[in-house]
């Protein structure tokens, strides 16, 4: 059988063309393909495919073109799965969750009975070797975090009576969910040195018929902290890679802490630059006088992993523990206001030296009374519109007149959405319902600065992104309630919740450039979901699973 001589030509010249088409196909790491990937660019493009090499994202487009500019010897079929950049958590306490993780867990306890159940329990555990033991007494501490006397049938305070009957040698402390409260039994009162004439600043020691009860608040509790045994350099390097592995599994793979000292920041960088910690972290410095000057004597420090450029103030405390400062007295409690951490002075002593050195300033603000003094503080230093990008942390409680400060000055409120929800069962006792109309008013802050930064305050809530994706969008608790979401005028689209869990807390972190969102020249931050949570009905949402956790190109979750 003879080839014609032209037909033999065409295709040897079209072999020729395919072979040079893969020669001068660009090698790279790695190719995802088949995939719906939403890129949250400025233009919020989807894309099919990915190519990745040495960590930076090197194509992102249509399949297409994506395979014929590059070539990889590890290719991915994503089963046309989604792929976001990796989530943000920028609100979060890494190294508190991290010890917990080793502490007694006290979340979701129904009554305090429950509470000295787990106590009890966790005391036979002698084989764990994260216990707390004072080196020079030998004295073990019982250390827990978690209880909510709102979840409870009685919703008062705990008191130490039954602490002091179980544990008459070993010191008891348990915070507070929120960690702004905590129960002491009278052991570890007795170690801090704490009686009914001890006072602070900021804080409150209760007193109840002319006796301890065991419960501190906010700095009251510093009167103790320093007391409590310290992890040692191996308990915490370990307890926070165990952390890591947590948050890997739910996508996060850049968290802000609020509030770490020197000798954690310090240990988080040592344990990057081993590449034991790869989640990239944003450090905020606690504002004590002691890191403040510590800090503000030096620059801003940055690598690829670690980002430390801020302090975290805190100007009140929380509502749950009506700690959070409140313009009018609480409607169920109307003998209290709440209470400023420190005094206004202090705050405006600061702003201007961080405003000078290049800090970010990041102030925890519940309470509408606390929005408005740090907001005023603010607008001495930043004048006008800016892009300093300070923050305030919660932005909880608005008085009505103080939403349009936040333009004014532009400062990006730092929200985490979950805390509606786990507060909407008693938030209107504590506020009643005028005030409640600007509390968790997420929509508006929106409106406002056009930007807020999402996070989950954990472990004060859940580690999981999916549920601050559902509590912002939907604005109900797992159990679906309330019908119809709660104050749902104030829910975000799933195009501002996503934005808010990835390229805008990017932004709050100056960070934009890096990562926050797929477009070449970034790192490659992404994650696998099992469905598509921009297009799912909403009682599928709380079903995503993460398939795949990526940082800076390398797999470090699959599941």
């Amino acid at each position: 059988m003879k080839i014609n001589l032209k037909y033999s030509l065409i295709i040897i010249l079209i072999t020729q063309w395919l072979v040079s088409c893969s020669n001068n196909s660009a090698k790279v790491d790695l190719i995802i393909r088949n995939a719906t990937i939403y890129t949250v660019n400025e233009t919020f493009d989807l894309a099919q495919a990915i190519a990745i090499n040495n960590g930076k994202i090197v194509g992102i487009g249509a399949e297409h073109e994506i395979l014929n500019k590059f070539a990889t010897d590890h290719l991915i079929d994503a089963k046309k799965q989604t792929i976001l950049p990796g989530f943000y958590d920028a609100h979060c306490h890494f190294v508190g969750y991290a010890k917990g993780l080793q502490e007694i867990d006290l979340v979701g306890t129904t009554s305090f009975e429950e509470v000295i159940n787990r106590i009890k329990k966790f005391e036979q555990q002698t084989d764990t070797k994260f216990l707390l033991t004072d080196t020079t007494t030998s004295i073990k501490w019982i250390v827990g975090r978690g209880w909510d006397q709102n979840d409870w049938d009685n919703k008062t305070y705990p008191t130490k009576e039954k602490l002091d009957e179980l544990f008459p040698e070993t010191p008891v402390y348990l915070t507070r969910i929120d960690g702004h409260a905590a129960l002491l039994n009278q052991k570890a009162l007795d170690v801090a040195e704490i009686t009914i004439t001890s006072k602070i600043e900021g804080g409150i020691v209760e007193i109840k018929n002319n006796q301890l009860t065991g419960i501190l608040i906010d700095n009251a509790m510093e009167l103790v902290k320093h007391k409590i045994p310290t992890y040692t350099k191996k308990q915490l390097a370990e307890a926070l890679m165990v952390a890591q592995k947590n948050l890997f599994e739910v996508g996060l793979t850049t968290i802000n802490d609020a509030g770490l000292n020197s000798y954690e920041i310090e240990l988080i960088d040592e344990l990057q630059q081993q590449q034991k910690i790869l989640i990239n972290v944003y450090a905020m410095i606690s504002a004590t006088p002691e890191m403040l000057d510590y800090y503000l004597a030096k620059k801003p420090y940055k690598t690829n992993k670690l980002n430390v450029r801020s302090f975290k103030f805190y100007a009140d405390g929380a509502l749950g523990s009506r700690g959070a400062c409140l313009i009018h007295p609480y409607s169920d409690l109307l003998s209290q206001q709440g209470l400023l951490i420190n005094t206004p002075e202090f705050y405006r002593k600061y702003a201007p030296l961080l405003y000078a050195k290049g800090y970010q300033m990041n102030t925890h603000c519940i309470g509408d009374s606390a929005n408005r003094l740090i907001l005023s503080v603010y607008k001495e230093v930043l004048k006008t519109t800016n892009d300093k990008r300070w923050k305030i942390e919660h932005a909880q409680v608005i008085h009505p007149e103080d939403f349009e400060k936040f333009k004014a000055i532009t400062v990006i409120p730092s929200i985490q959405p979950t805390h509606a929800t786990s507060d909407m069962y008693w938030a209107k006792d504590r506020l009643g319902a005028e005030r409640l109309k600007n509390a968790y008013a997420y929509k508006q802050l929106v409106q406002e600065n056009g930007i807020v930064a999402l996070g989950t305050d954990f472990p004060v809530e859940a580690i999981s992104p999916i549920k601050t994706f559902y509590a912002a969008v939907f604005r109900m608790d797992d159990k679906g309630f309330p019908t119809g979401g709660f104050q749902a005028e104030n829910g975000l689209t799933r195009e501002e919740t996503l934005k808010g869990m990835t390229i805008w807390a990017a932004i709050s972190n100056f960070e934009e450039n890096e990562r926050g969102s797929l477009e070449v020249g970034k790192n490659a931050d992404f994650i696998i979901l099992d469905r598509d949570i921009m297009k799912v009905d909403a009682q599928e949402v709380l079903k995503t699973n993460v398939v795949m956790t990526f940082v800076d190109g390398k797999m470090v979750y699959t599941k």
